[in-house]
């Protein structure tokens, strides 16, 4: 069972930015293929990081206002956010061993 929560513009505020530690959220769309190579990726590092941060989906095409709000104009984009704010961005395809060490820093 998936530990990946998805997102809207209408739950993005509650389910990312007033949740108390770190999010790791994924912008992607269905029809991006480094998108659907990520998803195994992300479903890892939500059980690796278990209890430590919240990782989230939000498809862009779907949620157009939250993905414009962030400027994210090349999916996939993985955006940490901590406390509200952006703290990070990866744009593209990143290994799980580089994105885990990237969230480990700011743990």
């Amino acid at each position: 069972m998936s530990k990946v929560l998805e997102v809207t513009d209408s739950s993005f505020e509650a389910e990312v930015l007033k949740h108390p530690s770190a999010v790791l959220v994924d912008f992607w769309a269905s029809w991006c293929a480094p998108c659907r190579t990520m998803s195994p990726i992300v479903e890892a590092i939500s059980a690796e990081f278990t209890g430590k941060i919240k990782v989230a989906k939000l498809n862009v095409d779907e949620n157009q206002s939250t993905a414009a709000k962030y400027a994210v104009m090349s999916i996939p984009t993985m955006i940490l956010f901590k406390e509200g704010e952006e703290i990070d961005r990866l744009v593209g395809f990143i290994a799980q061993k580089n994105l885990a060490e990237k969230i480990k820093e700011f743990l």
